[in-house]
């Protein structure tokens, strides 16, 4: 029996892992494998399309070229340039919109009358698709810098104001029973319950709010920036160089992708410690 045991141990899939290795593999196995059928699927249809003649130009689309395209971007200090730029962008248009965004879904939410009120602009500007208003933000800034920002704001606001006011309209009601009857007024149920037991949602709204920024950054960047990673794509499309193109078009969803785990990672740890505290 103990030998019977022993081989079985042996022949386990993890055996001779390390348990981060192990972790690893369980938490992200059928990611990968997600991944590399992606992967497989591109590589079959460009393999079908761009290698008939009357298509060979384009044969920058293929995954070796492509890739030999990826590592050179990876090496080269201008790339790197305009991924910081696209990141500032992101940052600094996330963070505008999270200062309106935040205390106006609080209000919409802790407030029936505003909420009645705001209903309806908020849910018709949220309708507008975001691009449209570039000749609008092209006229009310001087700078391309400018614009952009605003873009990314008028795209990420409305689901941030969204969201909160959920989180607020979603807090248990015996809470502010409770303390109505102990004599808070709205000013200190909003500071000591509302905001507190919102801000996950308000998480939530902002990691949304980045998936939205992020798409909607590169065309926002054709406006006429010297740098960033929709003036890269413009830049290769004007050039013709294909496997550039779809190098940047590939690192583009390899940032997003690190950028949402990455906070995805930050919103489970805070959830997991604020329902501790809760």
């Amino acid at each position: 029996m103990k030998s019977t045991s022993k081989n079985h141990r042996n022949k386990s899939p993890n055996a001779g892992l390390s348990p981060f290795f192990t972790r690893v593999w369980a938490g992200w196995r059928y990611e990968l494998a997600g991944l590399v059928i992606f992967a497989c699927v591109w590589a079959a249809v460009t393999q079908f399309i761009f290698t008939r003649p009357e298509l060979y130009h384009f044969k920058g689309f293929l995954p070796g070229p492509t890739l030999g395209a990826l590592a050179e971007a990876f090496q080269n200090s201008k790339f790197w340039m305009s991924v910081f730029a696209s990141l500032r962008r992101i940052l600094v248009g996330i963070v505008i919109s999270a200062s309106i965004g935040l205390p106006l879904g609080v209000l919409i939410g802790f407030f029936a009358r505003v909420r009645k009120f705001t209903y309806s602009p908020i849910q018709f500007v949220r309708m507008i698709s975001p691009l449209s208003w570039m000749p609008i933000a092209l006229l009310l800034f001087s700078s391309f810098e400018g614009a952009v920002h605003f873009l990314i704001v008028m795209a990420t606001i409305c689901p941030i104001i969204l969201n909160t006011a959920i989180g607020v309209i979603n807090i248990n009601p015996q809470w502010i029973k409770m303390a109505l009857n102990q004599g808070a007024d709205n000013i200190q149920l909003i500071q000591t319950i509302v905001i507190p037991y919102s801000i996950p949602h308000m998480m939530t709204s902002i990691r949304l709010a980045l998936g939205i920024a992020w798409i909607v950054l590169v065309p926002a960047e054709f406006l006429g920036v010297s740098s960033g990673l929709g003036y890269l794509i413009n830049d290769a499309r004007d050039t013709m160089e294909y496997d550039k193109l779809m190098a940047v078009i590939i690192s583009i969803g390899i940032l997003g992708f690190i950028l949402d785990k990455g906070f995805q990672k930050v919103q489970h740890r805070f959830r997991r410690s604020w329902s501790d505290k809760v």
